[in-house]
């Protein structure tokens, strides 16, 4: 998220694509009420469905599943042929845009209209409205992200914002709305397989940076580690149950196949593809949830031993930082002790480091290395230390404390701070690079000083990089520049052997021996980040933005359609990529599956959340309450398709698979969705294929609330980079129960 929240009041046009925070994110979706109510703002919804968001909108775009970068494209086309774009923009700041204009001339509105099934004039007049009022945000969530294409989905967001000059200014921005509680600090803590803390990625660089940083020998971490797969991706949680299954090939080094899961704090029945998760559950060896509700994926496995659950501490008995959507921090403080026989996550996991082995090495960092340590509070200033590739060396424990026993003292709209905290913005949105850094609140800002939150587009491509048979200079141009930087132009990141000629300045030779070898990045002493900070200079460089990367599959996003596409006539034109033979250690289907499936799924499959429950529902259908208001799974059909099948309100259908699982859910009609189109909420588990597992939960746990996980039915598909799998625009055909 490039902005925040409350910067939307700023903004004079919001532009939505698959996301619906009037129900997903509804304290937030004020800010998007107030920028219309009192800003003026215009808010157009491009959705496959008319959701309670498209409700508020001025504008509503009821476009195809799956089609997203097709119906941009086509924006972008209307924009360079009228000269809309930010020509001055574009030339400072950005690069491959050649590229791009390449590419847009095959989308004109005719094309456009087809491919997405929306009108002509629609698009020109979105187009128009949106490109010629400034400033204007784009918003994505999930709907965006859940497809075979879902990178190149967000990738093309930003470019539309790039080329209108909408980046790095108030009411701008590209704004992606996280879907629970602190999603966006686990994924800044390196819960993906394919990163260490802070995004550093598997190499041997980054393994070193941090064994400093932990205070261990790195041949020792080196030596727990299969040298194979040490500095290769791991499974993803979208296809972990492949590591069990084996049903084709897996690439997982000397330790083969998975016997064994610890799901902490997960809802593994929400993710696609629940009936082989299922067989995948019945056969580990050891399976052990840690949660503090009775969690559905014990009712999916009928293994009767090695299943164990471990009752975790709630958010109220806990306390430490939890980070929202906008890269902001709270601190939460502790309300009561653990109860019962509740244990806080690290407890659990300090336990099963100490029966493992390593858990004088785990703790090494923390207090006084011996043991004695005080937590969470010195495992945040071990992030501090570590962490600076997002710059949380100034997320200090008593900082953030401060900001949220403070929050009055916080503006809600600018985030900016009085009084005391004058010199801060709430929550010290990252990049916060020290303790005297104020916070970012807007990304890429080049209006204000780096110490006040300035700062260009990172250089971490290179110096210069080819396109069309041309060579470009990757940094930015001359005066694209924060105020009071000794450099007027672009630079690049800051290292050991740079850093007296950006800023000027001669290092002492006590700091020369400190930062020897290292950049900004990797200098646990923190002397180049100050130096650079001193002089103006932003760690990370200043450059452009890269609309092209050299080293995908797809160098700019292209269009392709769904694996299981409702228009098979355009798979020649724009076919899915090949089978990856090595995809994040499975092999991974794309084109062997794309075919002609409309005959027997005629129907398109969305899912998305509804406001009631969360994510799985693990711990709203557990309340009495929610399960009063929404008690019981269901579909939306549209009522002209219901009345072809035969099916009434309130009447039972089978929604079948193209993959032959098939799920049995209530109908309600509705015309919110298209005449091709079913839609269902995710948040049910504990009834597969009509069958109740009721017997299969703890006694005396069974939620209030149990239903068909949608997940059983949507289609096997997953994005080409990060194999993200793909829920929006799968194909489905119902019948009568």
């Amino acid at each position: 998220m490039t902005n925040h929240l409350g910067d939307i009041q700023h903004s004079k046009a919001i532009i939505i694509f698959g996301a619906n925070p009037a129900v997903n994110h509804p304290v937030g979706f004020q800010h998007f009420l107030n920028a219309k109510e009192k800003n003026g703002a215009k808010i157009i919804v491009v959705d496959p469905r008319f959701t309670r968001t498209a409700a508020k909108a001025d504008m509503f775009i009821q476009i195809r599943g799956g089609t997203d970068i097709a119906f941009i494209y086509g924006m972008l086309h209307l924009i360079f042929k009228n000269g809309w774009e930010d020509k001055e923009f574009i030339a400072d700041r950005t690069f491959g845009i050649e590229a791009i204009r390449k590419e847009a001339q095959n989308y004109p509105p005719n094309v456009v209209a087809d491919i997405c099934g929306v009108k002509e004039e629609q698009l020109l007049e979105v187009t128009k409205l949106y490109a010629q009022t400034k400033p204007g945000t784009l918003i994505w969530a999930m709907g965006l992200t859940q497809h075979s294409i879902g990178t190149g989905n967000t990738r093309i967001a930003p470019i539309l914002q790039l080329v209108l000059g909408n980046m790095g200014i108030n009411g701008g921005g590209t704004n992606i709305l996280r879907g629970h509680d602190n999603v966006q600090g686990a994924t800044d803590l390196g819960c993906a397989s394919d990163t260490l803390p802070g995004y550093y990625g598997l190499s041997e660089g980054a393994f070193k940076h941090w064994a400093k940083v932990w205070k261990v020998d790195y041949e020792w971490l080196k030596a727990q580690y299969d040298p194979e797969t040490m500095n290769k991706s791991g499974f993803t949680l979208a296809r972990w149950w492949q590591g069990v299954l084996e049903e084709e090939k897996i690439h997982n080094g000397k330790a083969g196949k998975i016997r064994a899961m610890v799901c902490m704090g997960n809802g593994i029945i929400s993710i696609a593809q629940t009936n082989k998760v299922t067989q995948a559950l019945n056969q580990l060896e050891l399976l052990v949830v840690i949660d503090p509700f009775p969690h559905d994926a014990i009712a999916y496995t009928e293994k009767k031993d090695g299943v164990y659950l471990l009752p975790a501490a709630s958010q109220m008995e806990t306390s430490g930082s939890v980070t929202a959507t906008n890269r902001s921090a709270q601190w939460r403080f502790q309300v009561v002790k653990p109860l019962y026989e509740s244990k806080p996550d690290q407890e659990i996991l300090f336990g099963l480091a100490k029966r493992l082995g390593f858990y004088e090495q785990l703790t090494k960092a923390l207090g006084d290395g011996k043991g004695n340590f005080t937590w969470p509070e010195d495992a945040t200033r071990e992030i501090n230390l570590g962490m600076k590739t997002i710059g949380l060396s100034g997320w200090t424990p008593e900082r953030l404390k401060d900001h949220t026993t403070n929050w009055h003292l916080f503006d809600p709209i600018s985030l900016k701070g009085k009084g005391p905290l004058r010199d801060s913005y709430y929550g010290l949105p990252w990049p916060c690079w020290s303790e005297k850094h104020p916070g970012t609140p807007n990304l890429y800002d080049i209006s204000i000083p780096v110490m006040q939150g300035g700062m260009g587009f990172r250089n971490n491509f290179g110096l210069e990089q080819e396109l069309m048979g041309k060579k470009y200079s990757m940094l930015s141009s001359k005066g694209s520049t924060p105020p009071s930087s000794s450099q007027k132009g672009g630079y690049p990141e800051i290292t050991a052997d740079n850093i007296e000629e950006l800023t000027g300045k001669k290092l002492t030779a006590k700091e020369k021996e400190l930062v020897k070898g290292t950049n900004w990045k990797t200098d646990l002493s923190m002397t180049l980040v100050h130096k650079a900070l001193e002089a103006g200079l932003c760690p990370y460089g200043n450059a452009r933005a890269r609309m092209v990367v050299n080293t995908w599959v797809d160098q700019i996003p292209l269009h392709r359609e769904p694996i299981h596409t409702p228009r098979p006539d355009l798979i020649s034109k724009y076919p899915t990529y090949e089978d990856q033979p090595n995809h994040w250690r499975v092999e991974t289907k794309f084109k062997s599956l794309q075919k002609d499936w409309t005959q027997d799924f005629p129907l398109q499959l969305n899912t998305a959340r509804i406001v009631t429950h969360s994510g799985q529902g693990i711990e709203a259908r557990v309340s009495l309450a929610l399960s009063e208001i929404n008690p019981e799974m269901y579909c939306q059909i549209h009522p002209d398709t219901a009345a072809n099948y035969g099916v009434g309100e309130g009447d039972f259908v089978w929604i079948h698979s193209p993959e032959g699982f098939k799920a049995k859910v209530k109908a309600k009609l509705s015309y919110s969705v298209k005449e091709n189109v079913i839609f269902a909420p995710f948040h049910w588990a504990g009834v597969a294929q009509g069958k109740s597992l009721e017997a299969n939960y703890p006694q005396g746990y069974v939620p209030y609330s149990i239903g068909e996980s949608i997940n059983g039915v949507t289609n096997y598909g997953y994005d080409i980079v990060t194999q993200i799998p793909e829920t929006k625009c799968g194909l489905c055909r119902i019948e009568k129960a």
